[in-house]
């Protein structure tokens, strides 16, 4: 990293500081954590941009297939639900899977007849999926709606989720790479959208998956709980020695444990990163993202160089997806909003500077900081304008109003400012 890059981490490290002494400990370590894991999620595109130039905007699916993968590893089985239809639903599933393979094996074996068969195949499995399926889905929804109506998880610890997560992303964007790659790079964006917008839409209306729009809760922590640590004696005393409020103590507490998890992740992901692109391979990225036919011209295989990479880049997505989670204690499918988990994401890389690890980094701590506390600056901001006013003034209710869009505003205005004096980003590639 270079002196540049330090300063503006040092200064970014002052502002958190900052928050913490004027405002709370416990809103500074909320911004620092959710700022390392949009660090990591932004690495994650710069992988995938950065190194090799594939436009993803489907970054909101993968972090959400991410969180699904943390709920599906740490949260305790519901064995009613089970025992209703757990067994039918894994039968309609290896009726679908075979239905997918049979149709594969008859569309390689037979040519004559071939379209023919395949849609009877096809529509025979389908019917017989939906046979099966309908009635299990209906009978584990039914089990005590407002709390479980889910099958559950499998009852793991939640650290186990994070690199579930992280698998569940990467299959998709296998799927994805292999219809999409290869093509022109809109299709690639389109495809990456339809697959964002597919997860969330499954996530959201599949009750028996996660419970849809009624949210999971409760998801195991890695670290302790608030109430653990101010019912022990130990820890209550050791915070009245050291003059804090054990109440407080425990939240700060609890938050730094999170910050030493994610940064032990973040870094772990930077030194690969780094090495990564210090290495043939990432040499080679490089130069299929600058001149793919030059490239193709020396004997490589462009497709399965993009594959790979697109799929390791969705990985740390969907991983920074399960760390969220597991942050929040919840899976909220109503979340993943294309604003926060897309567009966001590319402000901070941009930012940040596209192709260098660290610049994506800094660009997601530094961007997570300005959206959390413009919003209450610009509050601030228009009540000191507004000051003089009369308390009936309209001009004066339209302005306190237009405080809770500051956040939009400012986004694009230090994106227009970043492009006009720093166009390669705060740190940029070398």
């Amino acid at each position: 990293m270079t002196m540049r890059g330090a300063l503006y981490f040092a200064l970014v490290a002052l502002a958190l500081l900052g928050t913490g002494l004027f405002s709370s400990w416990t809103v500074a370590l909320t911004i620092l954590n959710m700022g390392l894991i949009s660090a990591i999620m932004s690495l994650g595109v710069n992988l995938q941009w950065g190194y090799a130039g594939l436009f993803n905007v489907g970054v909101a699916g993968f972090v959400a297939l991410g969180g699904l993968g943390a709920v599906l590893m740490s949260m305790s089985p519901v064995g009613e639900a089970w025992s209703a239809g757990g067994g039918r639903l894994v039968l309609a599933l290896v009726i679908a899977l075979g239905t997918l393979v049979g149709a594969i094996a008859l569309w390689k074996r037979l040519s004559r007849y071939r379209v023919p068969a395949l849609v009877v195949l096809l529509l025979v499995g389908f019917f017989a999926y939906r046979a099966v399926f309908d009635p299990a889905v209906e009978a584990i929804e039914a089990v005590d709606p407002s709390v479980t109506g889910y099958l559950g998880g499998l009852g793991l610890p939640v650290l186990f989720g994070w690199p579930f997560g992280a698998l569940l992303a990467a299959g998709a964007a296998w799927i994805v790479g292999k219809t999409a790659l290869g093509l022109r790079s809109d299709y690639l964006a389109i495809a990456t959208l339809g697959i964002a917008e597919i997860v969330v839409a499954v996530l959201k209306n599949e009750d028996w998956l996660a419970r849809g729009v009624k949210n999971v809760y409760g998801v195991p922590r890695p670290v302790p709980y608030e109430i653990d640590l101010q019912n022990s004696t130990r820890f209550v005393e050791w915070m009245q020695n050291w003059g804090f409020d054990p109440v407080v103590g425990s939240a700060v507490v609890v938050k730094l444990c999170y910050s030493a998890l994610f940064l032990v992740v973040l870094l772990a992901l930077i030194w690969m990163a780094e090495m990564a692109l210090r290495s043939p391979w990432g040499r080679l990225m490089r130069a299929i993202r600058d001149n793919e036919e030059a490239a193709e011209a020396m004997g490589k295989d462009v497709t399965r160089r993009h594959l790979q990479i697109f799929v390791l880049g969705s990985a740390v997505c969907g991983l920074a997806g399960a760390m969220m989670v597991t942050l929040d204690g919840q899976l909220t499918p109503g979340a993943y909003q294309p604003l926060r988990f897309t567009f966001l994401i590319w402000v901070m890389v941009i930012v940040g500077g596209s192709g260098n690890n660290w610049g994506a980094v800094l660009g997601g701590i530094l961007i997570w900081f300005f959206w959390v506390q413009v919003e209450p600056m610009g509050q601030w901001l228009m009540q000191a304008i507004t000051a003089g006013m009369a308390e009936d003034s309209d001009l004066r209710s339209h302005l306190l109003d237009s405080a809770a869009h500051m956040r939009l505003l400012t986004m694009g205005l230090v994106l227009l400012i970043v492009l006009r004096f720093s166009p390669r980003g705060l740190i940029p590639e070398k």
